[in-house]
């Protein structure tokens, strides 16, 4: 029975492992018409601890910062000049770059990059600091200056404290490694951390390379000795594990306007039909050029469907004469900034029917609005079938253009 009792106390009071901390990085790209030429993601992931309190200090630098609900209590006396970086207070936070691989359901994964640039943390002391320092105060408690004053090769950013505490913030230059502040007294326990701030860098790819959608991806971090939040040996963190969940929302836009009216295309020769009529003289061919105005942030496919065909190519039709066919040519003309996918410029680009003839496009920024035009033709060498003295006909045909933005 007692037996039975114990088992029972320790189930209740032994905890679990303590769960990780996850925390959601978002980022967000939508082509802005009002700065076209902006082509990179925008974080929208909530600010919190100091970039927050202080954004000026962040905003110049292209920094980010989050706080955690991580708290970090001593598990012995830091002794008062130890020779020993880990028995005291140091940090070894991952400052090098990350690699991060974000997918896509349907399209190919793509590569993000972040760094942890600069950890904070406010330290509350068992004791106020003359009392730890024989009448000195917290000025020093800690050699190199008071703890705004950070362990090279950091730098300080900010500091604000009184004799019980102390909350400053120190930036860690790429791949910092170690930086320690030495105790000149004894702090016994309980010494606490009681914030866990870091800011990070985030380089995104390049989203007019990527599909409308949500990539998602994740990065693990661990906290504690030897992990990459290394806090030392006598700080002990009450949870060791950081997710980071990776969301880059793409929302591209492709959209072509067609003026009124422009679904309806009719061919005439350069300058009318006069000389044809008053005198005799055919063509030298028939055309009409459409204009369309296009906005687009993605690559893009144009593809064509006819009625009739004739191979690869569109048709005109004369039901009145036996259905006598002519071919009709259609090429495209976009505007600057979009090119075919070997980046050369698209003029009179020529479109064809079936499997495997669409076209791909691709843009170097948003291009918002421009125009572009749809060149229709029929070739001399049709004319003289087409136009006969004294026999009168209309030759009919269905184009369709598709602007698909699924490659």
């Amino acid at each position: 029975m007692s037996r039975f009792t114990l088992l029972g106390v320790l189930m209740v009071l032994l905890p679990s492992s303590a769960e990780a901390v996850t925390q959601e990085i978002r980022a967000v790209f939508k082509p802005d018409p009002a700065n076209p030429q902006f082509n990179e993601f925008k974080n929208r992931t909530p600010l919190s601890g100091f970039c927050l309190d202080n954004p000026n200090q962040c905003q110049a630098t292209n920094l980010f910062s989050l706080r955690l609900p991580i708290q970090s209590y001593s598990n012995a006396t830091i002794q008062g000049e130890h020779t020993n970086e880990r028995q005291g207070a140091m940090f070894n936070i991952p400052s090098q770059w990350q690699t991060i691989t974000v997918t896509h359901p349907t399209a190919p994964p793509q590569v993000v990059k972040f760094r942890v640039a600069g950890m904070g943390v406010s330290y509350k002391l068992p004791l106020p600091a003359p009392e730890l320092t024989n009448g000195a105060g917290h000025d020093y408690l800690f050699a190199g200056g008071i703890w705004a004053y950070a362990g090279p090769p950091c730098t300080g950013l900010l500091g604000a404290g009184n004799d019980i505490g102390f909350n400053s913030f120190w930036r860690h230059p790429i791949d910092a490694g170690v930086c320690a502040k030495r105790a000149m007294f004894d702090i016994p326990q309980p010494f606490k951390y009681e914030t866990f701030d870091f800011t990070y860098e985030l380089i995104t790819p390049d989203p007019l390379a990527m599909v409308s959608g949500q990539y998602t991806g994740q990065h693990v971090f661990r906290v504690g000795p030897n992990q990459d939040f290394d806090l030392g040996d006598v700080m002990v963190p009450n949870d060791d594990v950081i997710v980071l969940d990776f969301h880059l929302d793409v929302e591209h836009e492709l959209k072509v306007d067609i003026p009124p009216g422009g679904n309806k295309i009719r061919l005439e020769p350069q300058g009318g039909w006069q000389s044809w009529l008053q005198a005799g003289r055919r063509p030298v061919r028939l055309f009409r050029d459409q204009t369309f105005n296009i906005s687009a942030s993605t690559r893009f496919k144009i593809l064509m469907q006819c009625g009739p065909g004739i191979g690869g190519e569109c048709g005109l039709e004369n039901s009145a004469d036996n259905g006598r066919r002519v071919v009709l040519h259609i090429s495209v003309s976009l505007p600057d900034g979009i090119t075919d996918l070997s980046g050369q410029p698209v003029r009179r680009l020529r479109l064809r029917t079936g499997a495997g003839n669409e076209q791909q496009f691709k843009p170097g920024f948003y291009v918002d609005r421009a125009p572009g035009t749809l060149h229709f033709e029929v070739e001399q060498s049709y004319m003289e079938s087409m136009l006969r003295p004294g026999v009168a006909g209309t030759y009919t045909g269905i184009v369709i253009v598709i602007w698909d933005s699924e490659i």
